[in-house]
């Protein structure tokens, strides 16, 4: 166990060199926030979108900036199969042994993909309500962190991780644009367009890459869960999800196209969703309208999308992204007699998406003619960055 702990944490060693990990400002300046706050705090998202990285990158802080002690720092993987015979408490106690850690001293706890191990919200509460301790964990499942909430009510805040955006896959790429080089801001969109933002791709251009992520999220994270020996069914129904990325889509028809029972494919919707593959929002309205409207899928990632449809339609992954942007405001859709608007945040701010084309005829009507106090025809990545800006004063 000794050398297991040692291979996770070289900073014990004075190893801890990461400066070739792309950090993501943002995100890891809320990580940081949070290291004062008496809280667990989790980490959510995508296989392979940085969960881990990002967990290091903040070991790194805390070394180097904060000056904590490398010792008082215990990073572990708990997917690990040389771990399956402990539960948590026990690893705590090894490692406090193995680096000579009194009971009281303050430590910081790293615990990677934590719901591989059952009942680990018992452990967290219980080792949160006991030790001086501040602890970090991560997972690739929302329900399984959803869904144990009430154990630890008052005590986490959850932070989900996305893919690159633009601005990101930018800094990734060692991309700057100046502003003489506006011109060239279409030209880099359009690539990322192609590859989304899962760092990996976005380094390797390897589709494999790609296939075997998504392998792994239907094996590992849903079939495994759930008990569900019929993956090919899961697969098939991915697949057709990614073909509909950004457009209405009727559980019923799935259903008669997969030869499944609606109730099953509505429960394989929900397993995607919870593993961040696929987000779905309803139509505006009612509660009622809302639940029994179709739903509108989109994807996590642009790249995802391409893997399955080709790069083909960049208005549709334009939208796309557009909605990953917005998505924490909770939109819906618009939709009135049969056209529809793409967005509708907050009962109040309206958003077409258009890759650099307009409106035309009925659609128009209905965006024109609609009592809302603000609204957006996004065409561009500029567009875009604009709409984000007044958004952070429009939706308090």
């Amino acid at each position: 166990m000794k050398q297991l702990f040692y291979r996770y944490n070289p900073w014990w060693d004075g190893e801890y060199n990461l400066e070739h990990l792309f950090p993501r400002p943002d995100t890891l300046e809320k990580l940081d926030k949070s290291v004062d706050i008496a809280e667990v705090t989790f980490i959510s998202g995508l296989r392979r979108v940085g969960k881990t990285t990002l967990l290091r990158m903040l070991i790194k802080s805390l070394i180097d900036e904060r000056g904590v002690d490398p010792l008082s720092i215990f990073y572990i993987s708990l997917d690990d199969y040389l771990l399956q015979s402990k539960n948590i408490p026990e690893l705590i106690d090894e490692y406090r042994k193995t680096v000579k850690k009194k009971f009281e001293e303050k430590i910081y706890l790293f615990f990677d993909e934590v719901t591989y191990f059952p009942d680990y919200e018992i452990q967290l509460k219980n080792i949160f309500d006991s030790q001086n301790v501040k602890i970090f964990a991560s997972s690739s499942s929302a329900s399984l962190i959803r869904d144990k909430k009430p154990y630890l009510t008052g005590r986490n805040r959850i932070l989900e991780v996305d893919p690159l955006t633009f601005e990101e896959y930018l800094i990734f790429k060692g991309i700057e644009l100046k502003h003489v080089d506006g011109h060239l801001t279409d030209v880099y969109f359009e690539e990322y367009l192609k590859s989304g933002g899962i760092p990996e791709f976005v380094k390797t251009g390897d589709f494999e890459y790609l296939k075997n992520l998504v392998d792994d999220i239907i094996m590992k994270d849903i079939s495994a869960l759930h008990n569900i020996k019929n993956t090919s069914s899961l697969k098939e129904m991915y697949l057709l999800l990614m073909e509909r990325s950004g457009k209405s889509i009727s559980l019923n028809k799935v259903a008669n196209i997969l030869e499944l029972s609606p109730d099953t494919v509505k429960r394989f919707l929900t397993y995607f969703e919870e593993v961040f593959l696929i987000s779905t929002i309803s139509k505006c309205g009612k509660t009622n309208q809302s639940i029994l409207s179709l739903k509108k899928i989109y994807s996590v990632d642009l790249g995802l999308i391409n893997l399955f449809t080709g790069f083909r339609d960049k208005g549709s992954l334009f939208e796309n992204y557009l909605f990953n942007k917005i998505k924490k405001y909770q939109p819906c859709y618009y939709a009135v007699d049969g056209y529809e608007i793409d967005f509708l945040i907050d009962k109040k701010v309206l958003i077409e998406s258009k890759y650099h084309s307009d409106l035309v005829g009925k659609q128009l009507d209905l965006f024109n003619n609609s009592d809302f106090k603000h609204k957006y025809l996004i065409t561009s990545q500029r567009d875009l960055e604009s709409l984000m800006s007044d958004l952070t004063t429009i939706i308090v």
